[in-house]
């Protein structure tokens, strides 16, 4: 299309030119003479439109180069099945054809995550005004809350001073939670990479090459599980800290994880392959690569990544300004939404009315925390470190709000998780076994994902309330399959939307009942089946 307008106007141009004429100065009109000139404002027109050509033609590079592995994995696998299909055919020997299909395999697990230059959705959709609005209703929103708070709080009790005791407990015995992050960040940055050393420089002159990986190997285990394991819950639970510093420590817990084992798992493979094809030494990272991992908004280890030319400060300081906002945005919907109700609830004797009642009302301050979580983390958070750490692959999340299906939801939400468990998980199993079992590679990262999500809520929370972990494991996987990539069309999408505000309230309902619970019911005697049963069950029986 640019080359047919630049067409259009360079014959419009030569046109006019051929047409002018010079003319003496007694006003006889001299022959026609073409004329190459061009006025400013034509000149602009065709810079302008040569630019967007190469911005176009820039655009067109990164995504062919990025459909470039997927292209690749969907011919890999037609080749294999027709492999597969031409052995049957001609009865050859097992042996053969495994080998060949390894082989395949080998060549689609080189292929991984190719990082481009690209911003975030939501940065873009904010430079239209209509969408700018939706974030101006959410301030007014916060505006509201605020006045609400200091009107009940000058009707109560004669004062507008506002008070956010909440906070500073949640997010108390912060040094703790300092110490603890030190702790972890120092093993995750000197074992893991000096492990890869010392096993990568003696891998390639040892005889026993397997029993030399499984010997570091279960020393990098045992340090890992002290370590990454079992110090941060130590540290929780004996430090008796709040909640959000419980969250704290966690989630930078599996995110160590996550990163050091991204770095293992991308640099190990290089080192066999180079052993197997007698190739030349491959170079181990430097050190400066890991360390930028480490911090960078992404859990897939490259030796680089695409970098931009500068940092705008202006932005940084704007995303953690809005950090602080959710935050207080957060605290605002506890204390108006979801504190009185179920403070109340929990005084009342048990009714199905009361039960039904209460959880749709916890709808509302459930979506209100899943925006402000997606907002305030996935956007905010990762686009500030990214902005400071020159990061240009801003793809943290996709347009999950326009999802029609569950299953493209889960792949959409939070794109920095979904790229560890695709790569990682669901096509490491794949791989093991031979391509077969894709509803089994696909249940084992649901299955995950609903132990860690249950792992860090029982944690943080400080009781066991399988909540979540019903909700991922058995529901995900329904919603997985019921509502799938087939299912398209808006009404679909209202029936995610729906499902997901009842999900969310189940979420909010539950998990403060049970809070309520443990303050007002406490454990008579610690067994193990005190511990697991939710304390709401017994406690309304009591009540």
């Amino acid at each position: 299309m640019s080359d047919r307008l630049l067409t259009v106007m360079a014959d419009d141009d030569t046109s006019k030119n051929l047409r002018r004429r010079n003319v003496k100065r007694d006003g006889t009109v001299m022959n026609e003479e073409p004329t190459l000139s061009r006025t400013p404002e034509q000149t602009n027109s065709i810079s302008s439109l040569m630019h967007w050509r190469k911005h176009m033609e820039h655009v067109k590079a990164e995504l062919l180069e990025q459909m470039q592995g997927q292209l690749s994995d969907l011919l890999d696998k037609a080749i294999e099945e027709s492999i597969h299909s031409y052995s049957r055919h001609k009865n050859r020997p097992e042996s053969v054809n495994g080998l060949e299909t390894s082989a395949r395999h080998q060549k689609t697990q080189e292929h991984g995550k190719v990082f481009v230059d690209r911003r975030s959705m939501l940065d873009e959709l904010f430079e239209i005004n209509h969408f700018k609005t939706i974030y101006h209703m959410f301030i007014a929103i916060l505006c509201v809350f605020i006045f609400s708070t200091l009107a009940v709080d000058f009707i109560d009790e004669g004062r507008l001073v506002l008070e956010f005791d909440l906070l500073v407990y949640a997010f108390g015995k912060f040094s703790t939670v300092i110490y603890a992050w030190i702790c972890m960040f120092l093993y995750t940055l000197i074992v893991p990479y000096m492990a890869l050393c010392f096993w990568g420089s003696y891998y390639p002159s040892t005889k026993f090459h397997t029993l030399f990986t499984i010997v570091v190997g279960i020393l990098g285990l045992t340090c890992q599980l002290c370590i990454l394991g079992i110090y941060p819950i130590y540290t929780v639970i004996h430090g008796q800290l709040p909640p959000a510093s419980r969250f704290i420590v966690i989630l930078e817990q599996i995110r160590f994880m996550m990163k050091s084992y991204s770095f293992i798992r991308e640099n190990v493979p290089k080192f066999i392959s180079a052993k197997t094809k007698q190739a030349q030494v491959i170079e181990l990272p430097k050190f400066s690569q890991y360390l930028y991992f480490l911090f960078c908004p992404t859990l897939i280890y490259r030796d680089s990544y695409p970098r931009n030319p500068y940092i705008r400060w202006g932005y940084v300081a704007v995303n953690f300004a809005q950090i602080l906002g959710c935050l207080f945005y957060g605290y605002f919907i506890l204390v108006r939404l979801c504190i009185p109700v179920f403070t109340n609830m929990s005084k009342q004797p048990f009714s199905t009315k009361t039960m039904v009642l209460t959880l749709f009302h916890a709808t509302l301050p459930g979506t209100f925390i899943l925006l402000l979580s997606f907002f305030a983390f996935l956007h905010c958070w990762l686009n500030a470190f990214a902005e400071m750490l020159r990061f240009a692959d801003r793809m943290f999340y996709k347009d999950w709000w326009n999802s029609t299906s569950f299953a493209n939801y889960y792949r959409t939400w939070n794109v920095v998780v979904h790229d560890w468990l695709y790569y990682y998980i669901y096509r490491d199993f794949r791989y093991f076994l031979q391509g077969r079992c894709r509803t089994a590679a696909m249940l084992s990262v649901f299955i995950l994902s609903a132990v860690v999500h249950e792992y860090v809520l029982t944690l943080c929370l400080g009781y066991f309330y399988p909540v979540m972990f019903c909700l991922f494991a058995i529901f995900g996987v329904v919603f997985n399959f019921m509502l799938n990539d087939k299912r398209q069309g808006p009404v679909w999408n209202i029936i995610m939307w729906t499902f997901l505000f009842i999900g969310q309230g189940i979420q909010v309902c539950l998990y403060c009942q049970e809070w309520y619970a443990q303050i007002h019911c406490p454990l008579k005697q610690k067994s193990f089946w005190e511990l697991v049963t939710p304390r709401s069950w017994s406690c309304r029986l009591q009540a």
